[in-house]
């Protein structure tokens, strides 16, 4: 996935308005939006890996991902998209989650994860990159965001 621009808690009548490109890697198999196996998953699917770059919950959870721009990607590590199964799994707190998922952060390849709550009103943002500045869990202020190859809302080529 390529680019995401939401609106958190803005709109008077939606809290949370959300546009999606993925666009990346047309060549890895994918299947469609739908109800996963058990029915309590709605998204797409990486056919490759079994994660999902965006998916939803019957509960009210809700999580997208985009890989984080590195000129060299690591072999071997875990798989990103599983990220958002897991916490769509999970009954924790967006917030809960990331703390959880910065003891093993190290483990994937760059990546940017937005975790969404929309019942208790809560965004939670995590980063694993750039390494230098250490994992990044932050509360998602409301306002109008820009998620791409980058630390979120910063200056991208495809935001401008």
């Amino acid at each position: 996935m390529c680019i995401a621009v939401f609106m958190w808690e803005t709109h008077p009548l939606y809290p949370f308005l959300l546009f999606l490109n993925r666009d990346e890697y047309h060549s890895r198999p994918t299947k469609p939006l739908g109800w996963w196996e058990g029915g309590e998953i709605l998204g797409g699917r990486d056919v490759q890996a079994g994660g999902t770059w965006l998916a939803s919950s019957r509960d009210g959870r809700l999580t997208f991902i985009t890989n984080f721009r590195e000129l060299h990607s690591r072999p071997h590590t875990k798989t990103r998209g599983h990220l958002s199964v897991r916490f769509l799994q999970s009954k924790k707190k967006p917030i809960e989650f990331a703390k959880e998922v910065v003891k093993e952060a190290d483990q994937y390849n760059g990546f940017n994860l937005i975790l969404v709550d929309l019942c208790s009103k809560s965004m939670v943002y995590l980063a694993n990159r750039p390494k230098e500045n250490g994992n990044f869990v932050t509360e998602v202020s409301s306002g109008i965001h820009v998620l791409s190859h980058a630390n979120l809302d910063s200056l991208w080529l495809k935001i401008w």
